[in-house]
């Protein structure tokens, strides 16, 4: 079997911690079993590895998240990246493709696909592995996964099955669905026997791949991918589930949990006070993160989450989480942390004078052994000073050892390249020119040195 794990979102319902390139599921505030920190992500892929599911994990997602998941993951997942943001079909499409072009995946094989976030335990993989079943022995076209209603819920679409008993892997057979009710059609829905969709599919890759032959059909996966234009902007739900006609879905019954919202999360953080926090003694339900160094103080205040990072700071009552997005939809400012397959950078400042010359000043961490590529700039001259580690410095292609305190002028039209060794190193970037963007880079082959 082959596991997708849909690896998206807009990065803003846990703003100021996650930005359009650190998205919920990157975030490391979730307790691993050794009493450290895990992200959403790296919880889901250690669950899937040891429930037994014997299944390789293919992430589909966009270039803006390629990085952290190479960071958190590396090589223990493939990763396939759509060239622009299109929603959920366009994605699971390009990926199947490349299941089936590059892999060399058959057509017959079975293709589990979900989310990479929810917050569930072990029952919820067997029941992929029951779904992968019933697919398999041609009980049904495609197999969803049912959530048992907690509650009446508006925020999730329901599957509605049909009345009669269960085959022997647990599979109901399906009528109809109705996405996001309002709160009597929620409770009305529930007393049918309704569940939530949970969006997790499993079907036969040949299946899947003929929803998308009816928009492009290609020879080669680059081929396919340049005209991944052609694939209609679309949900997975509206393309493929709506419109399949052998319909089944089975139950889980055990705990899942979205954690969309500063409330949802904050009821499962290893620690409701987590960073430089000073928590006064009139304090009740709060949930305090914060990534700055410098401290932050609260007292006489319930109910709330405040939430500090370079990206800005968040005071929110915990029943009005859910609105953060909305606020924040136009916030365009660059991020101002984020996790490269390398390492990190933060930045620590930025000004534009009135003649449009600019500056921006970060510090950057590599992880051992990992370097940044031979590139070039072309709009900008960068001044590194190193402040902890040894690495390669490399200058137009001459190469020498550096350490703390070493200086490195880098001018415009460069090119350089540094590698940490075997520790991490860690360098304050200056960088001076107009425009300063992230595009203006050019990047080489490392050269022989």
């Amino acid at each position: 079997m082959q596991l997708i794990l849909l690896s998206g979102g807009s990065g803003k319902s846990l703003w100021p911690l996650s930005n359009d390139a650190r998205s919920k599921q990157f975030l490391s505030l979730l307790e691993a079993p050794d009493g450290g920190s895990e992200s959403m992500i790296c919880r889901i892929e250690r669950q899937i590895r040891k429930s037994g599911l014997d299944c390789d994990i293919t992430i589909a997602t966009n270039i803006a998240q390629r990085d952290p998941i190479l960071s958190q993951l590396g090589g223990r997942v493939d990763i396939v990246t759509e060239p622009e943001r299109r929603d959920t079909f366009p994605a699971i499409a390009l990926t199947a493709e490349w299941l089936r072009l590059v892999k060399g995946c058959p057509l017959d094989e079975t293709i589990a696909i979900m989310p990479c976030d929810p917050y569930t335990e072990e029952g919820y993989f067997d029941v992929i592995a029951a779904m992968a079943e019933s697919v398999g022995n041609g009980a049904a076209e495609l197999v969803l996964m049912g959530i048992t209603p907690r509650y009446d819920s508006t925020s999730f679409g329901y599957i509605v099955p049909q009345e009669g008993k269960a085959d022997d892997n647990g599979m109901l057979h399906v009528t109809r669905f109705v996405e996001k009710p309002s709160a009597q059609s929620a409770h009305d829905l529930i007393s049918e026997g309704a569940f939530w969709n949970g969006g997790v599919f499993v079907i036969k890759l040949g299946t899947l791949c003929s929803y998308v032959w009816e928009y492009v059909k290609e020879d080669s996966f680059d081929k396919l991918r340049a005209r991944y234009c052609d694939l209609p902007k679309i949900s997975f739900d509206y393309e493929v589930v709506e419109k399949a006609e052998n319909l089944g879905v089975i139950p889980f019954d055990g705990l899942w949990e979205d954690l969309g919202t500063w409330n949802a999360l904050s009821k499962r953080l290893q620690s409701q006070v987590i960073g430089d926090v000073i928590m006064g003694r009139n304090v009740r339900h709060a949930t305090v993160v914060n990534e700055l160094e410098m401290p932050v103080m609260c007292e006489g205040v319930r109910d709330i989450v405040v939430a500090a990072s370079p990206d800005g700071i968040l005071v929110c009552g915990k029943d009005q989480s859910d609105r953060i997005k909305d606020y924040v939809a136009g916030l365009k400012r660059r991020p101002m942390y984020e996790e490269r397959r390398w390492g990190t950078y933060r930045v620590l400042n930025y000004q534009k004078y009135p003649d449009g010359f600019e500056e921006l000043t970060k510090t950057i961490t590599l992880n051992p052994g990992c370097c940044i590529s031979y590139q070039v700039h072309h709009h900008r001259s960068e001044v590194w000073t190193v402040t902890n580690g040894r690495g390669i410095f490399i200058l137009d292609g001459v190469a020498r050892e550096v350490g703390r305190g070493d200086v490195l002028d880098i001018k415009v039209g460069q090119l350089h390249a540094i590698k940490a060794q075997d520790s991490h190193l860690t360098f304050i970037e200056v960088q001076a020119g107009a425009p300063l963007v992230e595009e203006d880079i050019e990047r080489f082959d490392w050269p022989e040195v």
